[in-house]
């Protein structure tokens, strides 16, 4: 899952990005609209927490621009404002859920994952595709049928998580590696490879299909 965070507290930010990169998450941060703008007219976002009081303008005028926009990622605000007249305004022009400050990692994240299981209705809301699912606590792939466990790297983890969520579409070595990376970090050309190697060791070959030249798609185990 990707996510985009919007907050110019950078040792709230910094605090945020570990802790949703250790539930499986790649973020990428920023911290004003002009950055946020730019960064999802680049990247495709499953997910967005936003701040409302940012240095060049208020979060509601690129909400409203998005959804005026028909762009729909489900957005969750963070912010300090508590009263019941922001809560409404900030609903009215489009966001999904709104914490205020301070809150609990733990009640973020459960909001989180139920913005992502309505956002994707269509999908299985246990996490599971092809005979293999995925237990979000432990970050560990389960064998359905034998329920077998098998322990996953973060990055591992995150991989098969995208996979798993898209079953049978194909993808490419670049749309994976945007998957694996933030926005601006340094990309390394063979670690697609090296991780669908891994997977495939831990889960079997036929889990992931190499179409030669095009890309990857995942099979799964039936």
């Amino acid at each position: 899952m990707r996510l985009l965070l919007i907050e110019d507290d950078l040792n709230l930010a910094h605090q945020l990005q570990h802790n949703l990169e250790a539930s499986g998450y790649i973020v990428d941060v920023s911290g004003t609209l002009s950055d946020a703008r730019y960064m999802t007219n680049e990247i495709s976002y499953d997910i967005i927490v936003m701040d409302l009081g940012l240095p060049d303008g208020s979060g509601l005028s690129l909400l409203t621009e998005w959804r005026k926009s028909h762009q729909h990622t489900p957005v969750l605000v963070l912010t300090a404002r508590d009263n019941w007249e922001e809560k409404v305004i900030t609903f009215q022009a489009g966001a999904d859920d709104y914490v205020c400050k301070p809150f609990r990692q733990e009640e973020l994240l459960v909001r989180l994952e139920a913005l992502l299981r309505r956002s994707k209705p269509h999908q299985c809301p246990n996490l599971s595709a092809g005979g293999i699912g995925l237990d979000e606590s432990t970050q560990d792939a389960i064998i359905l049928e034998s329920g077998e466990r098998i322990s996953l790297t973060s990055t591992e983890y995150r991989l098969l998580h995208h996979f798993i969520r898209n079953p049978g579409r194909l993808y490419s070595k670049q749309k994976l590696l945007d998957t694996l990376y933030q926005f601006d970090a340094e990309r390394e050309s063979n670690i697609v490879e090296s991780y669908i190697r891994r997977l495939r060791t831990k889960l079997g070959k036929q889990v992931i299909e190499n179409r030669r030249f095009q890309g990857y798609r995942y099979k799964g185990l039936l």
